[in-house]
């Protein structure tokens, strides 16, 4: 489930393998940019911000979001191309070919490079950014003090790039159920450092960890883990899968204000 940290290593990645480097193949399988072709122009930059990439090459830039299932694959090796390929570029790195091939893509289009921050213009303080701000970040959360907790978080409007594996876990070493309103979070600014620190610890990695322990099946506090005991306490993990987002928690250690 793609969020903030995992669209931030993929922009590493892409720009790692194709940044200065001119494209040698631009192949873009959505109809209303099926006819762009930016081949032989150096891409410049690739850059993230929330849940969203940028790839700018030349005037343009590339714009994608991964949505639920979709994700780029990037290396020298022959990659299986069918219909839920969206764009497959290539350049050429010394004597191999890098191909980057996005698939399963929610968004993809092809932007005027000096506009396409209006895009994005909505988003609350990137957790990975350099212009990171704690202050706006939970001056915003608090906005509406009888709001849900999950809620907020997960309104990219208030910060960007939480999804619902952080938002469950925040809500877990918070002490409060994801139901419970902002009003009761003690300290708003605390809480959306713990947000930026999670996502930085995790933005080399695609296996998310919030509990310190890496080891298989120990990553995570309450996410998926429902019928399991509680890492603290013992008591068994509960969900809400009724609404869009399945919810997690612990009935023992979290509770509503």
């Amino acid at each position: 489930m793609p969020e903030g940290d995992t669209v931030w290593h993929t922009a590493a990645i892409l720009r790692r393998h194709l940044a200065g480097r001119p494209l040698t193949r631009c192949d873009i399988r959505v109809p209303r940019f099926a006819t762009v072709d930016l081949t032989g122009q150096v891409v410049d930059e690739v850059l993230s911000r929330g849940k969203h990439l940028f790839i700018r090459v030349g005037t343009a830039s590339i714009h994608s979001h991964l949505k639920m299932d979709g994700g780029w694959k990037v290396g020298n090796r022959s990659v299986r191309v069918d219909h839920r390929t969206r764009i497959i570029l290539e350049a050429n790195q010394g004597e191999e070919a890098i191909r980057a091939v996005g698939a399963d893509l929610g968004v993809l289009e092809v932007l005027d490079r000096d506009n396409d921050g209006t895009v994005v213009a909505h988003l609350g303080p990137d957790l990975l950014a350099d212009d990171w701000d704690p202050q706006l970040a939970a001056a915003n959360l608090i906005i509406a003090p009888d709001r849900p907790i999950a809620e907020a978080l997960l309104d990219q409007r208030v910060i960007a790039g939480i999804g619902n594996v952080y938002c469950n876990e925040l809500c877990f070493v918070s002490g409060l159920l994801p139901t419970a309103p902002v009003s009761a979070i003690d300290d708003p600014r605390r809480l959306v450092t713990r947000a930026r620190d999670m996502l930085w610890a995790n933005r080399w990695r695609w296996n998310r960890c919030t509990t310190g322990d890496t080891r298989a099946g120990r990553q995570l506090w309450v996410y998926g883990r429902a019928g399991r005991g509680c890492r603290r306490c013992g008591t068994l993990i509960a969900f809400d899968n009724t609404n869009e987002r399945v919810r997690y928690w612990c009935p023992a250690c979290q509770h509503a204000a």
